[in-house]
């Protein structure tokens, strides 16, 4: 069976999960933490999850901002540099922890860096983009150059 495009195949579907996807993006603006570090778990969740072409579109999407190659470079071992600020490594550990489910739970990124509100808006962010990978893989987009 060849893929099937989810998005193409229910669209109604996929336009509710744009919808929440902007919703998700206005928590992580409105509580302060800025629209670098969503980019930088939306990076670092498509790290985890293998996802091509959410890394292609958000790393874009982040230079695009300001973001350094430097900084996006090292990523993916970012607790390993220290390239990022407390807050900025509270969100990235609390994306993964959102990401891989541990159980029991880990709250290692928990140093109090984080508001309440940050902490649901990087949550909701991070639910988000795991879906936004799943559809992208499920689909099978392509990433060519």
């Amino acid at each position: 069976m060849s893929p099937v495009n989810l998005g193409k195949q229910h669209p109604e579907v996929y336009k509710q999960l744009i919808a929440l996807n902007g919703q998700a993006d206005a928590a992580v603006e409105a509580s302060g933490l800025g629209p670098l570090v969503g980019d930088l778990v939306k990076i670092r969740i498509s790290q985890l999850n293998g996802c091509a072409f959410c890394l292609r579109l958000h790393t874009r999407d982040a230079l695009a901002k300001g973001e350094t190659s430097d900084r996006v470079a090292v990523l993916a071992a970012w607790w390993e540099s220290q390239y990022f600020t407390p807050q900025e490594q509270a969100a990235l550990g609390l994306a993964e922890q959102v990401t891989r489910l541990s159980v029991p739970e880990s709250r290692t990124w928990d140093d109090g860096s984080l508001t309440d509100e940050q902490v649901s808006a990087v949550s909701w962010l991070a639910i988000v983009m795991n879906a936004w990978n799943r559809v992208a893989i499920s689909s099978q987009y392509p990433v060519a150059p």
